[in-house]
C-alpha cells in the first residue's frame, strides 16, 4: 500500500471551533496544599457516548479547580473526599489528591443545540456530591434528551466566570440495533498492593466521580491472602449494576521474569492467581487456569523496564486477547523512534522488541485497550503523574482509558465484547471511534478476495490532527481533518497473503486513539 495524504470526507461541527475540555497536564503542574485558596479553574462535563434518539441520558459534571492533597477525616465524620493519613502513602510515596472545589453553591447554564431537551440551569445548592452531606460540586443528573440524529455536546458554563466546559462527544441515532459504546479501566491498584485507598472508595470514584461504565480492581495478588481475595470479589460483585455500572473479578499477576498480566473472570467467582505460588510461576500455568476459568489475559506495560513482556516466553491465542497500548507509563504500541506522533506520550528507557506491533507481528491477535494501572486512588482520573515518587521508579504520564463497543451494560456482554476484541485505547480521552474493513468492526478477522473497503468515523471535544492507517505495523496512510468530526472511506486491492491494519488518532494537546486492529487473510 503506498503512502497518501487523504483530504476528503471531513466532517466539520461547531464551525471548526476547539471545543476541547482538556485533563490535567502531563507533568509539571503546579499541586496545591491542602487550606490553600481553591478557585474554579474548569468544568469536567461527561455523557453518555451512544444514546437513541428521544432517550433519556444522564449527565455528570465536576466543577475543578488545581490539584492539591486532600486532608484526612476519621470514615465516620467524612463530608467529602479526604483519606490522606498513615495507612494511605502509599510504598511508592503516592499521596491522595483532590481536584474538585471543595464547596460551590452557585449556578451553571446548561445547552446542547439542535434537538436538545433538558433543564437550563442549575444550582449545586440542590443535592449532595457521592458522600453523605456532601458539598463538593460533583453531580450525575437524570432527564436530558436529543431529538434529532448525529453528533451532539453538552456545554455547562458559569456565568460569573465565564468558564466553560463541554461534554465527549455523544452519537445520537435512530437505529436501535447498533452497539453502544462504554468506557472503562481494568487496571487499578490499592492500599492492599502498592496503592492508596480502600476498595469500596475505589470502586465507588470509578461509577460516582469518573463516571466509568466499567471498572476492575486489579491488585498485586502477590501481596493478598485469600481471606483478602474473597473481600475484593465481593467488593466487586456488590458494586455491580447491570445496566448502570459493570464491574469484573480480577487481579494482577506480577512475574518479574515473564512480567505482568491482568486476569479478569466473566462471572461473579474465580480462584487467585499468584505469580509466587509454585503451580503458578510460568506462563503456561497462567494461562491453563485462565482456559479452565473461562478468564481473559490481559498483558500489561509490556515495553516498560523491569517488568517487560517478551513475546517469545509464549502466547495462548485462547485466552490472551487484549493488550495495554497505553497506561501510566506511556505508549506500548512501538517505539518513540520509528511512528510515536506524540513524543511527551513516550516511554522513557522502552524495551524494544516488547511492543504491541512486535506481538501482531508474530502473528499474536490482541485488541489494543488503553487503562489507568492508577495507584493513587482515582480510576478514570488519575492524578499519579503529578506526584513524586521515590528514585528509580519510572517517570509517569497521564492516564488511558479503554473503549468497549457491545450490545449492553452487563457483565456477560462487555465480557464478549472484550474477547471479540472490539475496543480501543485512548490517552484518557472519550474520543469515539469506529473503524471497519468491508463492514466488519475492529477486532474482526476476514478471509476474501477483491476490494478492501476501509471506514473510520471519529469525534472528539478536541480537534482530530490526523488519522493514521497502520498496515502490517508500519504507516500506509494518513488523513489529516483538523476537524471535531472526521469520516474517512477508502478503498484498496485485497492483498495477497496475511495482513493486520489498525487506525491511530493523534489529537490536539498530545492526546491519542488507537482502534483494535482488523486481521486480513488472502483467499487462493
Amino acid at each position: 500500500m503506498k503512502r497518501r495524504r487523504f483530504l476528503s470526507n471531513i466532517s466539520l461541527a461547531v464551525g471548526g471551533t476547539s471545543i476541547w475540555s482538556a485533563p490535567v497536564g502531563i507533568a509539571g503542574t503546579p499541586v496545591q496544599e491542602a487550606g490553600a485558596d481553591k478557585p474554579l479553574t474548569g468544568i469536567r462535563v461527561t455523557v453518555p457516548s451512544t444514546v437513541q434518539v428521544n432517550e433519556a441520558f444522564w449527565v455528570g459534571i465536576r466543577m475543578v479547580t488545581v490539584p492539591f492533597y486532600a486532608e484526612w477525616i476519621p470514615i465516620w465524620q467524612r463530608t467529602r473526599a479526604t483519606v490522606n493519613g498513615p495507612f494511605n502513602k502509599s510504598s511508592r510515596g503516592i499521596r491522595y489528591m483532590e481536584n474538585v472545589v471543595p464547596v460551590w453553591k452557585e449556578e451553571v447554564t446548561i445547552s446542547g443545540g439542535e434537538g436538545y431537551e433538558g433543564p437550563s440551569r442549575f444550582s449545586f445548592k440542590n443535592g449532595a456530591g457521592p458522600y453523605e452531606a456532601d458539598e463538593r460540586p460533583v453531580r450525575r443528573l437524570e432527564g436530558f434528551r436529543f431529538t434529532t440524529p448525529g453528533i451532539h455536546y453538552i456545554r455547562v458554563a458559569d456565568p460569573v466566570s465565564g468558564i466553560v466546559g463541554v461534554s465527549n462527544p455523544i452519537r445520537v441515532t435512530s437505529d436501535q440495533s447498533e452497539e453502544r459504546l462504554f468506557w472503562g479501566n481494568l487496571h487499578c491498584h490499592s492500599i492492599f498492593g502498592d496503592g492508596v485507598r480502600l476498595p469500596e472508595e475505589i470502586y465507588a470514584f470509578a461509577r460516582d466521580e469518573s463516571f466509568l461504565d466499567v471498572f476492575a480492581l486489579t491488585d498485586h495478588t502477590e501481596a493478598i491472602t485469600n481471606a483478602q481475595w474473597t473481600y475484593f470479589k465481593e467488593v466487586a460483585n456488590d458494586f455491580n449494576q447491570p445496566g448502570r455500572f459493570v464491574t469484573f473479578v480480577g487481579g494482577e499477576w506480577t512475574s518479574t521474569k515473564f512480567g505482568h498480566r491482568n486476569f479478569i473472570y466473566r462471572g461473579p467467582d474465580g480462584p487467585i492467581i499468584r505469580s509466587s505460588a509454585p503451580d503458578q510461576d510460568d506462563l503456561e500455568k497462567l494461562y491453563a487456569i485462565a482456559r479452565s476459568q473461562q478468564a481473559l489475559i490481559i498483558a500489561n506495560h509490556t515495553a516498560s523496564p523491569g517488568h517487560t513482556t517478551k513475546w517469545e516466553n509464549g502466547h495462548d491465542p485462547e485466552v490472551e486477547r487484549l493488550v495495554e497500548v497505553y497506561s501510566i507509563g506511556g505508549v506500548n504500541e512501538m517505539p518513540a523512534s520509528e511512528a510515536n506522533t506524540v513524543a511527551s506520550r513516550a516511554k522513557i528507557g522502552e524495551i524494544k522488541g516488547s511492543h504491541v506491533v512486535d506481538a501482531l507481528k508474530k502473528g499474536f491477535r490482541l485488541g489494543m485497550i488503553g487503562t489507568g494501572d492508577d495507584h493513587d486512588g482515582r480510576p478514570g482520573d488519575s492524578l499519579h503523574n503529578l506526584q513524586e515518587e521515590p528514585e528509580g521508579y519510572k517517570h509517569l504520564l497521564g492516564p488511558g482509558l479503554m473503549g468497549v463497543w457491545a450490545a449492553d451494560l452487563t457483565r456477560e456482554a462487555v465480557f464478549d465484547a472484550l474477547w471479540n476484541r472490539r475496543v480501543y485505547g485512548t490517552t484518557n480521552n472519550r474520543t469515539l471511534l469506529k473503524f471497519a474493513v468491508n463492514g466488519n468492526p475492529m477486532g474482526s478477522e476476514l478471509t476474501g478476495s477483491g476490494r478492501l473497503r476501509f471506514h473510520v468515523e471519529a469525534a472528539s471535544n478536541g480537534l482530530i490532527r490526523r488519522i493514521d492507517l497502520i498496515a502490517d505495523g508500519k504507516p500506509a496512510a494518513f488523513l489529516e481533518p483538523d476537524q471535531l468530526q472526521a469520516e474517512w472511506r477508502f478503498e484498496e486491492a485485497w492483498p495477497v497473503g496475511f495482513h493486520w491494519y489498525y487506525v491511530r488518532l493523534t489529537l490536539e494537546d498530545d492526546h491519542l486513539a488507537w482502534s483494535s486492529p482488523i486481521w486480513i487473510n488472502h483467499a487462493e
